[in-house]
C-alpha cells in the first residue's frame, strides 16, 4: 500500500555580502530568489527518489532528514536551482524535505524548527558553514546576519561551539538583480576547507574575513537606504576579497568583468569555485547579453519571495512527471 503524497518546497538564494567571512560569525546579507525546489514525499513499500532506489549512503541530506522515518517512502523533487551553483540548492531542499516529512507524519513545525532541521542537514552533509543558507530558505525575503541594532527584527539565534549567529529579516528594496551560472558545479564543503586552512595558516587571511565583515555591514547599511551606487561599489569590492581568498575563478572573474559596464557592482556569490555570480543593475537585458556572450547562463532573479511552503497536490501523481535534475551533493 502507497500513502498521501505532501509537497513542500522552498525558495534559492543568492548571497549579496558576506560568505565564507559568516562562518567565522560574520555578517552577512542573503536573499531569496524566485527558484524553487520542490519535495514530495509519500510512504510506501520501497524507498525511492525519483522512480529509482535510493541509496542513503550516496545521499546525506535524506540520510539525516530521514533519521527518525522507520518504513519505506517514495521521494520526487523537482529543482529550478542549479546545483553546486551557490544559489543554495542543497538548503532548498533540506527544507523543503524537513518540511514535507514533518507533515506527512502529522506534525507542524515553527520556521526555527525548520531551520534547525536544514541546518543539520547541511552540517551532515558538508562538515561545516553556517546557518546562512537554511534560514534564507526557510524564511524567504531576506536575512541578515549578525548585524547589530537590527532591533525586533530578529528571527533567531544559533551558536554552534564558539560562533553565534544573530538571524535578523530583512527588508529589501526593490531591486533588479542578475545570476550568471558558470556551469560549473563547486559543492560548498572543499571551499569553506579552502579557506579555514589559509585562516589557520595565515594571519593575512584573517584580516582579509575580517574586511569582509566590515564591507557587509556597509552594504547592510547601504540596503537600507536603497542606495544602489555604494552597495554595488561594496559588492565589486567584496569579490576582490573573496578573490583574494583563492575562492573566485577564472570563469567567475569573466562574467563579473562582462557585467561590470551594465551595473553598480558584481561579485561571486556563494561558496566560489564555480557556481554562480550577482550583478545589481539598471540594465538587466544588457547584462544577460554580456553574460551569455562570456559563455555564462543568466537569469533575471526576483526577491522578496515567500519561504519554505506546504503546496496544493496536484491532481496526478508526482511520479508520472519528469522531473528535472536533482541537485546531487
Amino acid at each position: 500500500m502507497t500513502g498521501e503524497w505532501f509537497t513542500a518546497s522552498a525558495p534559492g538564494k543568492f548571497v549579496i555580502l558576506g560568505e565564507h567571512a559568516v562562518v567565522y560569525g560574520k555578517p552577512a546579507v542573503v536573499v531569496a530568489v524566485d527558484r524553487r525546489i520542490t519535495c514530495s514525499v509519500r510512504r510506501s513499500r520501497k524507498n525511492t527518489l525519483n522512480g529509482e532506489h535510493i541509496d542513503f549512503n550516496k545521499q546525506p541530506h535524506f540520510r539525516y532528514l530521514t533519521r527518525d522515518t522507520h518504513y519505506g517512502m517514495d521521494y520526487v523533487t523537482n529543482s529550478q536551482i542549479p546545483p553546486g551553483s551557490g544559489m543554495g540548492s542543497s538548503a532548498a531542499l533540506s527544507a523543503a524535505l524537513a518540511l514535507a516529512l514533518s507533515n506527512e507524519r502529522g506534525g507542524y513545525m515553527t520556521e526555527r524548527e525548520l531551520v534547525d532541521e536544514a541546518y543539520g542537514a547541511e552540517l551532515y552533509a558538508q562538515g561545516s558553514g553556517s546557518p546562512m543558507d537554511a534560514s534564507a530558505c526557510v524564511h524567504g525575503k531576506g536575512v541578515a546576519i549578525n548585524i547589530p541594532d537590527a532591533g525586533s527584527k530578529e528571527l533567531w539565534t544559533i551558536s554552534r561551539g564558539d560562533r553565534t549567529w544573530r538571524v535578523t529579516d530583512v527588508d529589501v528594496p526593490d531591486m533588479t538583480f542578475v545570476i550568471g551560472n558558470t556551469g560549473i558545479k563547486a559543492p560548498t564543503g572543499p571551499q569553506v576547507d579552502k579557506v579555514r586552512r589559509y585562516t589557520e595558516k595565515s594571519h593575512f587571511a584573517m584580516d582579509v574575513v575580517d574586511e569582509i565583515g566590515s564591507v557587509t555591514l556597509e552594504g547592510y547599511d547601504a540596503l537600507h537606504r536603497n542606495d544602489v551606487e555604494t552597495l554595488g561599489r561594496l559588492m565589486t569590492h567584496d569579490h576582490k576579497l573573496l578573490s583574494i581568498l583563492g575562492v573566485s575563478c577564472n570563469e567567475l572573474n569573466k562574467l563579473v568583468r562582462a557585467a561590470l559596464p551594465y551595473s553598480y557592482g558584481a561579485k561571486l556569490t556563494g561558496s566560489g569555485g564555480g557556481g554562480c555570480m550577482v550583478a545589481l543593475t539598471d540594465e538587466p537585458e544588457k547584462v544577460c547579453e554580456a553574460i551569455s556572450a562570456r559563455g555564462g547562463t543568466p537569469y533575471v532573479v526576483q526577491t522578496g519571495v515567500e519561504g519554505a511552503r506546504m503546496e496544493l497536490q496536484p491532481s496526478n501523481d508526482p511520479l508520472l512527471e519528469i522531473p528535472m535534475d536533482y541537485p546531487r551533493m
